[in-house]
């Protein structure tokens, strides 16, 4: 069974910057793609950004490419989502997840459905 615990959220202020980890544990950690979704306060999940398994590839929300940048550390089974230039509406709860799925395409993981396991979600707040 996979196990993913996500840290590093937090009150921050607009323009400042965090980091988030997710700790994987349970499988072969290079056999998933990983990906972080966030969910503001009433509204829906939603993705933020993938690295798939088999090339590293990335891909990412229009609402966070060229402020986020997702990567793994197959030394320590982890996976980080640095977040610059944060932005009130950045502020949500987000998720760390891990896929199963063989797809070498980016596309596909930007659907929750292709995920199988999440992590409990870790706080970020951003005010103005």
């Amino acid at each position: 069974q996979v196990q993913l615990v996500e840290s590093g959220g937090g009150m921050v202020q607009a323009g400042d910057s965090l980091r988030l980890s997710c700790a994987f544990s349970g499988r072969t950690f290079s056999s998933y793609t990983m990906g972080w979704f966030r969910q503001a306060p009433g509204k829906e999940r939603k993705f933020v950004a993938t690295i798939v398994w088999s090339n590293g590839v990335t891909a990412y929300a229009d609402s966070v490419k060229g402020r986020f940048t997702i990567s793994r550390d197959s030394a320590r089974n982890t996976v980080y989502l640095l977040m610059n230039s944060l932005k009130p509406e950045d502020t949500a709860v987000y998720y760390c997840a891990a896929s199963r799925a063989a797809y070498s395409e980016s596309y596909y993981y930007t659907h929750q459905d292709v995920y199988d396991y999440w992590g409990q979600g870790t706080h970020v707040t951003v005010s103005s």
